[in-house]
C-alpha cells in the first residue's frame, strides 16, 4: 500500500535563500557590527581632525642624462639613468642636508625636515614628483621647491664630479705620452738622414696619434651637457588641506567600520557553537522544524494559548500539531513525548497543553501525562476539575495500602479534567512526586497508561523533564516513539542537539521534529531563579468564563533539610507560570 501521508522531501535551499539566511544570521550580532561601526566612526573623526591643518605641495623633475647632442634619438634616456637610485638619492640625509642649509633649519628639526617629503616616480616617465607635507600651505611649497633645488644641485655636482674624475684620468695619462714625443721629436731633429731616422719618425707617428686620442676624449668630455634635469612645475601653495574633510571621514569610516563589523561577526558566527539556523537545528537532529513560537507581548505567556489575545501563539500550536498529525510516524502510534534539552521545562509544558488542545479540538480522546515527577506543576497551573473516565483510568489500580513507599504511588488513577476552553477539553494525569523516579516511570501500570493510545480516536502526550538532565524522559522513549523536542536555539549547542538525537535513537525512539522559541524574559534578563528560592505555585480553582482566577496558594511540598539536600532529587522546584483565561 502506498503511503500518502508521509511529508515530502523538501527542496534544496537555492544560491539566492542561503545567500539571505546568511545575511540574516549575520545580523543576530548586532553588537559586532555596532562596535565596528563605532570604531570605524573614531577612526574617522581622528582622520578628519589630523587632517584638518595639513597642506601638500608637490614639484616635479624631469631627469636627463649627460649628452653632447640633445637630439640624437638614438639616447636612451632610461639606459643611462636608474630611476629607482636617483629616488633613493632624492630621499636620502644629504639631500636634506643641503635643503636644511638653505631654508635655515637647526638640527633639532632635522628630522621632522626629512619625514615631511615624499618622493615618487609616475610609470613610464623619467620624473620625479617631490611631495612635501607641513602644517602650512606656503611652509609646505618652499620646502618643496628647497628639496628639488638641493636634488638638482647634488646631482649636478655628482655628475661634474664624474665628469672632471674622467678628464683629469685622460690627461694623466696623455701627459707622459705627451713628454716622450716631445723628446723624441727633439731627438729626430739631431739625427741624420738614413734609416734610423726614417724608424724614429715612424714611432713619431705612432705617439702623436696615441696622443690625438686622448685629447679627443677630453674635448668630448669637456664638451657635454652636463644638465642634470629640469622643474617641469614648481611648487606653489595649496590652497585647501589635504584631509578629505570631516564629513568624508565619518562617511569613510562607518564605511571600513561596517566591513570590520561584518567581518568579526562573520567570525563570531563560524565559532558559535549555537545553532545558527532553523537549517542547523534541523541537521542536527535529522528531523525537521515544525515551528517558531512567536513572541509574547504580555512577558511569557498562559500556559494555555487558546483565547489570549494575541492569537499568534495558539495559531503556531495548531500549525505544528496539524504538521504532526500528517506525519505517518505520529499517526501509526499516536504517542507524543514533550521534552526540552536542559535547563527549565516552562516551555515545553506549554508546548505539551497546548498540543493537547489542539488534538482534542479536532475531535480526538486525547490524554496529557505529565510525567515530570521531580517538579510536577501542571495540576496547579491548569483550569481542572475532578472527572473519571474510565477507558483512561481503567486497569490502574487504586490507592496504595498505608505503609506501602511513595515510589509506587504514581499512577495512582487520579484523574483530572483540563478546560481548554474554546479548544473542548483533555484528560490530564498530573505527576506526583516519587524518590524512585525510574521505578514509577518504567511501572506496569505507567506502560498501560501510555498504551491507551491505541484505542481508537485518541491521543496520548506525555511530559517529561529535560533530557539531558535527568535520564527520565529515555526511559519512556521505546513506550512513545515519538518525541518532540522544545528548545531555545541561542541557549544549546549543537552537540547537544546531535547527542540528544543519539540518545533517543539509542533508546529506540524516534525524532519528530523541534519546536523553536525565543529566550524566557528571565533568562533574557539574565536572571536565574527567585532570590528566595524556587517558588512553588499552589492549585488553581476552577474559574468559569469570564471571571479570573484566585490567586495560587503555596503547596506544602515535603522539602529536604539543607544537610540533606541532594541537587536533582526532586526537591528543586521551577514553579510554571499562572494560567490566565482569555475572553471566550
Amino acid at each position: 500500500m502506498i503511503e500518502t501521508n508521509r511529508p515530502a522531501a523538501a527542496p534544496a535551499d537555492d544560491e539566492p535563500d542561503l545567500l539571505r539566511d546568511q545575511f540574516r544570521q549575520l545580523l543576530r550580532y548586532r553588537r559586532l557590527i555596532g562596535a565596528g561601526i563605532g570604531v570605524g566612526l573614531l577612526g574617522g573623526v581622528y582622520l578628519g581632525i589630523s587632517t584638518a591643518d595639513t597642506y601638500v605641495a608637490t614639484a616635479d623633475v624631469v631627469l636627463r642624462a649627460p649628452t653632447d647632442d640633445p637630439f640624437n634619438p638614438s639616447l636612451a634616456p632610461d639606459k643611462a639613468i636608474n630611476i629607482g637610485s636617483e629616488r633613493q638619492v632624492a630621499l636620502s640625509s644629504s639631500i636634506a642636508n643641503e635643503a636644511a642649509k638653505k631654508l635655515g633649519v637647526s638640527a633639532k628639526d632635522f628630522a621632522a625636515l626629512r619625514s615631511g617629503l615624499q618622493v615618487t616616480n609616475p610609470p613610464q616617465t623619467m620624473v620625479l614628483r617631490f611631495t612635501y607635507t607641513a602644517d602650512s600651505p606656503k611652509e609646505a611649497a618652499k620646502r618643496a621647491n628647497a628639496m628639488t633645488e638641493a636634488y638638482l644641485l647634488k646631482r649636478q655636482e655628482s655628475l661634474d664630479a664624474t665628469r672632471d674624475k674622467m678628464v683629469k684620468g685622460y690627461k694623466e695619462q696623455r701627459d707622459p705620452i705627451a713628454k716622450q714625443l716631445d723628446e723624441l721629436s727633439k731627438e729626430i731633429a739631431r739625427m741624420p738622414a738614413g734609416a734610423g731616422r726614417d724608424a724614429a719618425s715612424s714611432a713619431k707617428t705612432d705617439l702623436q696619434s696615441e696622443v690625438g686620442g686622448y685629447n679627443t676624449k677630453i674635448t668630448k668630455l669637456e664638451a657635454l651637457d652636463m644638465t642634470p634635469g629640469r622643474v617641469t612645475s614648481a611648487a606653489t601653495a595649496p590652497t585647501a588641506t589635504d584631509g578629505p574633510g570631516i564629513l568624508m571621514s565619518l562617511a569613510l569610516g562607518a564605511a571600513v567600520g561596517l566591513a570590520l563589523g561584518l567581518l568579526a561577526a562573520w567570525v563570531r558566527l563560524v565559532f558559535d557553537p549555537a545553532p545558527r539556523s532553523e537549517g542547523d537545528v534541523a541537521r542536527a537532529l535529522r528531523a525537521p522544524v515544525l515551528g517558531y513560537l512567536p513572541r509574547d507581548r504580555t512577558g511569557g505567556g498562559p500556559l494555555l494559548a487558546a483565547g489570549e489575545a494575541d492569537p499568534r501563539l495558539a495559531e503556531e500550536y495548531r500549525s505544528v500539531a496539524f504538521r504532526l498529525a500528517y506525519d505517518s510516524r505520529f499517526a501509526d502510534r499516536r504517542r507524543l513525548l514533550v521534552v526540552a534539552p536542559r535547563g527549565s521545562s516552562e516551555t515545553a509544558a506549554a508546548v505539551a497543553v497546548n498540543m493537547a488542545a489542539s488534538f482534542a479540538e479536532t475531535g480526538k480522546d486525547v490524554l496529557l501525562i505529565e510525567a515530570d515527577l521531580r517538579t510536577p506543576v501542571l495540576a496547579s497551573q491548569l483550569p481542572t476539575d475532578a472527572g473519571a473516565r474510565p477507558r483512561w483510568s481503567q486497569g490502574q489500580g487504586a490507592a496504595p495500602a498505608p505503609g506501602r513507599h511513595a515510589d509506587s504511588e504514581w499512577p495512582d488513577g487520579r484523574q483530572l479534567v483540563v478546560d481548554a476552553g474554546e479548544s473542548g477539553s483533555f484528560d490530564l494525569i498530573p505527576g506526583d512526586r516519587a524518590r524512585n523516579v525510574p521505578r514509577a516511570l518504567t511501572s506496569a501500570r505507567a506502560t498501560r497508561l501510555i498504551s491507551e493510545a491505541d484505542a481508537p480516536n485518541s491521543t496520548v502526550v506525555v511530559l517529561a523533564p529535560p533530557v539531558l538532565s535527568y535520564a527520565d524522559a529515555l526511559a519512556l522513549v521505546d513506550r512513545v516513539d515519538g518525541v518532540l523536542v522544545v528548545c531555545d536555539p541561542r541557549a544549546i549547542h549543537r552537540t547537544d542537539l546531535i547527542r540528544i538525537r543519539e540518545l533517543i535513537s539509542g533508546a529506540g525512539g524516534t525524532v519528530l521534529g523541534a519546536v523553536l522559541h525565543a529566550p524566557l524574559p528571565g533568562e533574557k534578563r539574565g536572571k536565574g531563579k527567585d532570590k528566595d528560592g524556587p517558588a512553588a505555585a499552589g492549585p488553581a480553582a476552577p474559574t468559569k468564563p469570564g471571571k479570573a482566577a484566585p490567586q495560587p496558594q503555596p503547596i506544602p511540598y515535603e522539602v529536604a533539610e539543607p544537610e540533606q539536600h541532594i541537587p536533582g532529587d526532586g526537591t528543586d522546584t521551577v514553579a510554571l507560570r499562572t494560567v490566565r483565561m482569555g475572553r471566550r
